[in-house]
């Protein structure tokens, strides 16, 4: 292939004409003039059968030496099997996503395309699917444990060897339920760039199995009604502040989750409805939960001391907030009753568990225990599913604990109809 056919000076003295013209320099080089004396080199080739042709830039600004260092760097990516043209664009498209990149990292956003980036945009789109709480935590997490080493990685080029060493501290210090969800929230990432065309494969998925499995620690709880007996007395006999008391004494009569009590506003209670209301984060729905004559007379005992305020239990600091959730559990310490023998959260399955016992519908008892669908149609349903059922059973559990601490013979008994 003949190349560099003329010089310098065949460029310089070319004249303009009526038409547009060109002149060969060899090995798919010319110089293009224009009727108006513009003059701008061009390179044209082949490639996949097809005509194409890239501009190297205008004459004089652009010499001869740079056009032809241009044009046999063209013709050893043709020779190469690569197109010149799709490399200019991408050069193009590179640079102008550096340029926007700077802007975005003045402005402190994350770089585009970037793990950060495309986790932001997920992130952003299933906010709608949970709770403010919840979407809060999820987005504290990635951004903590994940971004330092992951964040302004474009997200086709994070490997699984990467997405390992994010996971590797909590799996030594076996965080293994962070780990998990860490992992799970990752994978989702990938699943929305994949998705989206950011990336194309997922490399999460490959770590799963390098990640131990989680051993469930189930809340220890009291279920011999013998040993509830003997709790429950210890409840009444316990000795701290009148409000730590009521709220101790009124635990196991409503077995709700431990921060939903110890939240317990007054806004939320109806005693002559003989209702409690409260919003339940867990499951995200208005809860109703019917009040037994005994968790009536002790939120009426409780009500001259912290009705004027917005909790029914709150801190003993005075500082507005709700008593803390350390509380209950200190308070069963002090009994004696250690974490692995009782817990707070235990009073739930101490209900849970002697209620089916005695026959009570499950689906009762699982509404009762706030255990709703996510669904939001269905919990607007469901949180009355069962409520006058629920009333007889909460009463009757008032009464069977009022029996089993007075010393009754704790002979299991089946519900009435």
């Amino acid at each position: 292939m003949a190349v560099n056919l003329n010089k310098d000076t065949v460029y310089r003295s070319a004249k303009p004409k009526d038409k547009d013209y060109t002149i060969n320099d060899g090995g798919g080089l010319f110089l293009f003039v224009g009727a108006t004396g513009t003059k701008l080199w061009r390179f044209i080739y082949a490639f996949d059968g097809k005509r194409r042709k890239i501009a190297f830039g205008a004459y004089p600004d652009t010499t001869i030496e740079n056009a032809r260092r241009k044009a046999e760097e063209a013709r050893e990516q043709i020779a190469n099997s690569l197109d010149p043209g799709e490399i200019r664009k991408e050069a193009k498209v590179a640079k102008q996503l550096a340029k926007a990149n700077d802007e975005r990292v003045r402005e402190g956003l994350p770089i585009l395309n970037s793990f950060a980036d495309v986790a932001r945009q997920w992130l952003a789109s299933i906010a709608h699917l949970t709770s403010e709480k919840t979407h809060t935590k999820k987005n504290s997490r990635i951004e903590r444990l994940a971004f330092p080493l992951l964040g302004d990685k474009p997200i086709k080029e994070v490997k699984s060897s990467e997405i390992l060493a994010v996971l590797k501290p909590m799996i030594d210090k076996q965080q293994l339920e962070t780990a998990h969800r860490l992992h799970a929230e990752i994978s989702s990432i990938f699943a929305y760039a994949i998705v989206h065309n950011f990336a194309e494969y997922d490399p999460a998925q490959p770590v799963a199995k390098q990640i131990p499995a989680q051993k469930v620690k189930h809340r220890a709880a009291i279920i011999d009604p013998k040993l509830v007996a003997q709790l429950l007395r210890d409840i009444s006999n316990y000795q701290g502040t009148f409000v730590v008391q009521s709220a101790f004494r009124l635990s196991p009569l409503l077995f709700q989750r431990p921060g939903e009590i110890r939240q317990m506003l007054w806004a939320d209670v109806d005693l002559v409805a003989r209702e409690w209301r409260p919003y339940v984060s867990k499951t995200d729905f208005h809860h109703i939960v019917p009040l037994s004559t005994q968790a009536i007379a002790i939120l009426e005992a409780v009500q001259p001391l912290t009705g004027g305020g917005q909790y029914v239990f709150p801190s003993s600091r005075g500082d507005g907030r709700p008593m803390s959730d350390n509380t209950i559990r200190t308070a069963l310490k002090s009994l004696g009753y250690d974490s692995d023998v009782m817990t707070a959260h235990g009073f739930r399955t101490t209900a849970s568990t002697l209620l089916n016992e005695q026959g009570w519908s499950p689906d009762a008892i699982e509404r009762q225990l706030a255990h709703a669908p996510r669904d939001q149609v269905r919990a607007a349903y469901n949180r009355a599913q069962y409520l006058e059922e629920r009333r007889r059973m909460m009463q009757s559990w008032s009464d069977y604990l009022d029996g089993l601490k007075a010393g009754a013979q704790v002979i299991p008994f089946r519900k009435q109809s």
